[in-house]
């Protein structure tokens, strides 16, 4: 198998279980992450150590500065780059991350994308204010009703989308989905599968470990720039920017910081979930303090012995 996706929550070990599967199956690993993107947000991002990526090349790792934004369609056709050229260098493509967008994106694609219609889009959020969403709704569902079925009403931005993009392509958002073209390899997703509230306290853990490298710093730094919407949406920057402004205090701003990641991590086990493709693989045979060494080993063969399985 020379595509594999390792994925999981934050905090759950990735990194760490990454660099030595890199060793075991001669591989490079391209970043499955939507903040890891951007340069000089390290700290925030959790980014692997300078060290750490000496023991594997990594791909699609400080590409871009925090002022540009970043689609997933961008991130996509960089991945696919990054893989391609690593399996023409006849090694295996690792793909690490939690964002399970992303993920999605390589494995299954991107229906083509719609260009943007600025009057129309401004139409038709006038049509909502004046008669509600709902009207917005029957709308699609009478031009689509695939797409009307899987969008609530009251998620106004999609349907809008959805409606601007029959509008400009002149086809179902639905039909333009079943023209969607996945990865061209074969592929294995594994998924880390951890305790709660061993979760749980590694970030906490985590937490306190970014504060005391600098985070306050590194958001003050990156509050004086033009953020992009993207970059300003990376977890710790608002928590901490509350703090420099005097809303509440550090302790304060640690704790939601605490509480906002463990909110994030449960939409990403929500996400990973709801895939059946993925390969679960305990990592919680022991206790915290041996996690990061026994866990991790027999996680590695674990994962060895999935891969060769399935060839």
């Amino acid at each position: 198998m020379k595509v594999v996706f390792l994925v999981g929550p934050t905090a759950s070990g990735k990194t760490r279980i990454s660099l030595e599967l890199a060793n075991k199956l001669h591989a490079e690993i391209i970043s499955c992450d939507s903040m890891c993107v951007y340069k000089g947000m390290d700290i925030i991002t959790s980014k692997p150590a300078k060290s750490d990526m000496k023991k594997a090349r990594h791909h699609l790792i400080d590409i871009i500065p925090p002022t540009k934004e970043f689609s997933v369609a961008e991130y996509r056709k960089s991945a696919i780059d990054a893989m391609e050229d690593i399996l023409g260098r006849d090694k295996t493509a690792l793909f690490v991350g939690g964002s399970g967008l992303y993920v999605k994106a390589v494995v299954d694609g991107l229906f083509p994308s719609a260009d943007k219609d600025p009057v129309f889009r401004k139409a038709q959020e006038n049509l909502a204010v004046k008669y509600g969403n709902i009207y917005l709704h029957e709308k699609l569902k009478k031009i689509d009703p695939a797409s009307a079925e899987k969008i609530h009403p009251n998620n106004l931005r999609r349907v809008i989308r959805a409606l601007e993009i029959y509008h400009t392509e002149k086809k179902r958002p639905s039909e333009l989905k079943k023209e969607t073209e996945g990865l061209p390899h074969e592929f294995r997703i594994i998924g880390l599968d951890i305790e709660r509230e061993r979760l749980y306290a590694n970030i906490d853990d985590r937490v306190e470990d970014m504060f005391r490298q600098g985070l306050v710093r590194e958001v003050k730094r990156l509050s004086g720039k033009k953020l992009s919407v993207t970059a300003k949406g990376a977890l710790g920057y608002g928590e901490v920017l509350g703090y420099l402004k005097g809303q509440y205090s550090l302790e304060e701003a640690k704790e939601l910081l605490k509480k906002n990641t463990r909110h994030f991590a449960k939409r990403q086990m929500t996400w990973f979930r709801r895939d059946s493709r993925i390969r679960w693989i305990s990592i919680c045979h022991c206790e915290r303090s041996e996690a990061s060494g026994l866990a991790a080993r027999r996680a590695i063969s674990e994962i060895a012995l999935s891969l060769r399985s399935s060839q």
